[in-house]
């Protein structure tokens, strides 16, 4: 195990430095910094020179990259356009997100995965056929109808919620947004569930647990289910990446000054070195969220080793 962990994490780091430096080419491409700064009234020559050169800006981008690495190994991830430390936006932004990823994937693993095995249990079923309809519905709304429905509704009309999180939101204030930013794949782990539960219902280790006489319940949980997780706990693992950067519309509906905001005010301000510092962190917990459902097969299925 500890050398197949040695080896995944020597396996990150070309993944982490090729997914940086396209992020970091993106960005080089969306324009000037320094001049969409300035806004329609133009820089100052001089003082649009000086900041090149604080920046980097003046350097070939090939150069820019490697000097920004430089800088991030050393824990520093730049500053802002604004003057304000990148790290000090990220120590704002990433609590709130990640306590908004934390509701949104709670709730998908338990609703999700609880549909999904009943109607799995149930297949062909009226259930079965309403459930599935529901997710596509859901699958096929955009995110920010839902969001702006449930505010409109929760929040204008009935009162239930605040339209607006406050500036550092507790979870019962995220438990809307939460769920809305969780719909889509919510609808996905119940599908997902249903199918693997479905199948795995038509095993000959399920028919040979209900022949010994076993409960059903153990048979559901012990056998069944632990067997059926796996593709979905991989699911689960990469969308943890998505949550935390899929968040921007969420964050914008309810007003959420998490990683979100942060990134769209940095895409909308051309303010590089927001964004890729955001984003290179997003990598890193991607990357890590995949290590760790690698990690997790194992203790679903004691078939699976890693040597």
């Amino acid at each position: 195990m500890g050398r197949y962990v040695l080896r995944r994490l020597l396996q990150m780091i070309p993944v982490f430095l090729g997914a940086t430096f396209l992020i970091f080419l993106m960005v080089y491409a969306l324009g000037d910094p320094v001049s969409a700064l300035f806004g329609d009234r133009g820089p100052d020559p001089a003082t649009a020179a000086a900041l090149r050169e604080e920046f980097h800006l003046d350097q070939p981008v090939w150069r820019q990259y490697l000097l920004y690495m430089r800088d991030i190994l050393s824990g520093d991830f730049g500053t802002a356009f604004n003057g304000e430390p990148v790290t000090a936006l990220m120590e704002r932004a990433f609590p709130i997100s990640f306590r908004l990823m934390l509701v949104a994937l709670v709730l998908e693993m338990i609703l999700g995965i609880a549909l999904g095995v009943v109607t799995g249990l149930r297949r062909g079923r009226g259930l079965d056929t309403s459930v599935l309809l529901l997710t596509l519905v859901v699958i096929a709304i955009p995110t920010f109808v839902l969001g702006t429905t449930a505010q409109y509704f929760l929040g204008v009309e009935l009162g239930w919620i605040d339209p607006a999180v406050s500036p550092d939101p507790r979870l019962d204030e995220l438990l809307v947004p939460g769920l809305i930013l969780s719909l889509v794949s919510l609808a996905y782990v119940t599908r997902l569930t249903r199918t693997s539960i479905a199948e795995n219902a038509r095993a000959d280790y399920i028919r040979t647990a209900v022949a010994k006489g076993l409960p059903r319940r153990r048979i559901v949980v012990r056998h069944l289910l632990r067997n059926s997780l796996i593709p979905v706990v991989t699911y689960l693992g990469t969308d943890i990446g998505t949550l935390m950067a899929g968040a921007i519309v969420t964050e914008r509906i309810f007003n959420i000054q998490g990683v979100g905001y942060q990134l769209f005010q940095g895409i909308l301000r051309q303010n590089s070195p927001t964004v890729v510092g955001f984003v290179v962190v997003l990598v890193l917990i991607y990357l890590l969220a995949n290590l760790l459902v690698d990690l997790l097969y194992a203790v679903l299925d004691p078939r699976i080793r890693y040597a």
